[in-house]
């Protein structure tokens, strides 16, 4: 194949392909992380680690979800470095496989009555498996689409991954607020593994659908123009000359981590253990909430290609912070469905879509070509671990530390949105840099080109 072919600008109906496949398989990943953090809130506790306090079987349950988080930057180390070294697509369909099954086989999982100490054992393990193949598949998904988009719409295409991971989040929910309905016996007898098992159908149709696609084609040409050099190993790139990158992505994404995870695990919990609240009430609230952050993504996405990426994102941290303490209030204060889905809209539409609608591209445009996959992905999922996977249990610590009020919560959100204004402050606008460099001083010297 020709230079000229491999650098070819693909067809704005292959682009639009490309970002159908990150969407969609961006949604199974997170249609199953969300199932098993909905699961924790309500479920597991009660029937995978009972024990005679509340508090107890919850921190233990959101414990294993916190597994599946600390495991992630070990898929993203391995699987990464496959992206960099061999392409991006035949990864993206063994992450696919990797994650679906284990989460189809956790609607087996027997409870700790019929089994003891097993069950827990074996719910640990197939987390971390679907952790293992999360690890590298957002990552995969948003540079696949940033690296097929036009330069001047790559934040655009760039949040499709955002949104399949809302339309994951969307349609777990949605089955979860299903299931609850059933009379209690029943949902945790066997209703609440019909959601995991339904993971199936979604991996079917992911699986068609990326193994239509092509190769990226910056990484084609950033193959080609490096297959004369001494090979490189990616892992080696990111931590000797591109750690700043890696630090920048990690506090960057910290607070979206922090915002996101306490409205979508964390909040089931409060709503009804904290507050007594009926268990529909979570599931119906996200439900409305991530519609409504569906359109606001890639809106953000868009306009992070207008005005520049950083200041997109500062306004999403800005908001978080000073939206915290009234998110509280109402919810606190009201206890009442209407205004908690409101304030929840709010927090997901506008503080986490802000932060979460340009990252396909400005996390893509972070790293060269050479070590791009594995870059995003370790760091991204570091940042996972250290944020994501431990809010759940950081919340709950911190409402009983409190007597059950939601103060050091509200405190904690903000300290995170600091650390993530400094983090984006302190790193490099990004907008319109080649994504075939291949070494730090040409990506930065790209910046602002529109180069490819």
């Amino acid at each position: 194949m020709s230079a000229s072919n491999l650098t070819d600008r693909p067809t704005e109906g292959a682009t639009r392909k490309v970002a159908l496949a990150a969407l969609v398989g961006s949604a199974l990943e997170w249609y199953d992380f969300y199932l098993y953090g909905t699961a924790s809130a309500l479920v597991f506790n009660r029937i995978i680690f009972p024990t005679f306090d509340p508090t107890v079987a919850t921190l233990a349950s959101f414990g294993t979800l916190a597994v599946g988080y600390f495991i992630r930057p070990l898929g993203g180390l391995i699987f990464g470095r496959l992206g960099d070294l061999v392409g991006r697509r035949n990864v993206l369909v063994i992450t696919l496989l990797v994650m679906g099954v284990s989460t189809v086989l956790m609607a087996c999982v027997p409870t700790y009555q019929q089994v003891g100490v097993l069950a827990p054992v074996l719910l640990i393990v197939l987390r971390a498996v679907q952790g293992i193949g999360a690890g590298a598949e957002f990552g995969g998904a948003a540079i696949l689409s940033a690296e097929h988009a036009p330069p001047r719409r790559r934040g655009l295409y760039g949040a499709f991954p955002a949104v399949g991971v809302y339309l994951g989040l969307l349609l777990a929910s949605g089955a979860f607020a299903m299931v609850t309905q059933l009379p209690e016996e029943q949902f945790l007898s066997w209703g609440w593994r019909i959601p995991f098992a339904a993971s199936v159908v979604v991996i079917a149709v992911a699986l068609v659908i990326r193994l239509r696609l092509t190769e990226s084609p910056a990484f084609l040409a950033a193959r080609q123009r490096t297959q004369q050099q001494a090979p490189v190993s990616p892992i080696r790139e990111v931590f000797r000359h591109e750690k700043r990158a890696g630090l920048v992505l990690i506090g960057t994404q910290t607070p979206q981590n922090v915002v996101a995870y306490l409205n979508l695990t964390f909040m089931a919990a409060y709503l009804t253990g904290t507050l007594k609240l009926s268990n529909s009430i979570g599931p119906v609230a996200i439900t409305v909430a991530t519609l409504v952050t569906m359109i606001t993504l890639p809106l953000f996405g868009a306009l992070s290609d207008r005005v520049g990426r950083r200041p997109v994102v500062l306004f999403g941290i800005g908001f978080s912070a000073l939206f915290v303490y009234p998110y509280f209030w109402v919810i606190d204060g009201t206890r009442a469905p209407v205004p908690i889905t409101l304030v929840i809209v709010a927090s997901l539409g506008i503080g986490v879509g802000a932060m979460f609608g340009p990252q396909g591209a400005y996390f893509s445009e972070l790293f060269t070509a050479r070590s791009r996959f594995t870059g995003l992905a370790f760091s991204r999922e570091v940042a996972g671990a250290l944020s994501g996977g431990l809010t759940p249990i950081i919340a709950v610590a911190l409402v009983v530390a409190a007597s059950g009020r939601s103060w050091l919560v509200a405190l904690f959100v903000v300290i995170t949105c600091v650390i993530g204004a400094v983090a984006t402050v302190l790193g490099p606008e990004t907008r319109g840099r080649s994504l075939t460099a291949t070494t730090v001083g040409g990506l930065r010297a790209s910046t602002g080109r529109f180069a490819d």
